[in-house]
């Protein structure tokens, strides 16, 4: 057994592991995939010669090297996954759930910050329903569900540019503050919930980091919209929302991107 080690400079959120798993599993010499996503680490467990494996993970265009290939290595033994899957079904579920009330609070508040946020939940929920759904998949199905997800988010993080641009451009209402700070508070506490359930259980797996990473990113974005919000009562404007709802739509439209690579 030998064990190559890449240093992947781009490989920063589940998005990534996942475009080099589905990448490497038509690899039968591919024995085992271990990632460290802090660290930007992947180790490959393999049979054979690690050229056509390093081939695979360049045509990604993540910014790989590799470190270094050992000729005797020990496969690790798998880890038993059910808590960890369990902690994901509940983050998956408070995720999905505050898209839906946030979306639903967005368009009655007039908040483009707390629509954008939403969003940047259901782009979390796309992600992690692809880690769980996709075990044992084929490959065409893989790909056809990342296909679908990616256009469905990209389609929907345009128009809320396209609504930014409107608003920005023509006369429209102030944005309920109230609704804005009271709505991203409740998110932020699901969110360090999540962040809680995940640590609860102390795994070095690949995807628990991961998710502790992009729930880590969600809590700055809830963030931002409280601040909005904050802004949108002093200045008694609406234009501190449609800067978050702009900037926050630019994340989503990058993990769309990001979800669509795991399509090709």
């Amino acid at each position: 057994m030998k064990k190559s080690t890449f240093i992947i400079t781009k490989m920063d959120c589940p998005s990534e592991e996942q475009m080099i798993r589905m990448k490497l599993e038509p690899y039968s010499e591919v024995k085992q995939l271990s990632f460290d996503i802090p660290n930007r680490k992947l180790e490959v467990y393999h049979t054979e010669e690690v050229d056509k494996i390093h081939q695979a993970i360049s045509e990604l265009k993540l910014n790989d090297r590799l470190e270094n290939t050992e000729d005797e290595a020990v496969l690790p033994l798998a880890a038993d996954d059910t808590q960890q899957r369990k902690i994901l079904w509940w983050v998956l579920g408070i995720n999905f759930s505050f898209f839906i009330i946030e979306m639903t609070t967005g368009w009655i508040s007039n908040s483009m910050g707390l629509i954008a946020d939403s969003l940047d939940m259901l782009a979390d929920s796309i992600v992690y329903a692809l880690s769980l759904f996709a075990v044992g998949a084929a490959m065409s199905r893989k790909k056809k569900v990342a296909k679908i997800s990616g256009y469905f988010q990209m389609g929907l993080a345009l128009l809320g540019f396209s609504e930014v641009l409107r608003r920005f451009f023509s006369e429209s209402e102030t944005p309920l503050f109230q609704w804005m700070i009271v709505i991203a508070v409740l998110a932020l506490i699901g969110n360090l919930v999540s962040l809680w359930l995940i640590n609860k259980v102390k795994s070095e797996e690949a995807h628990m980091q991961a998710s502790a990473i992009f729930t880590s990113n969600d809590i700055i974005v809830n963030g931002g919209v409280i601040l909005a919000g904050v802004l949108v009562y002093f200045l008694d404007s609406k234009w501190p929302d449609l800067a978050i709802g702009g900037i926050v739509f630019a994340f989503v439209m990058r993990g769309a991107v990001r979800i669509l690579n795991l399509a090709k």
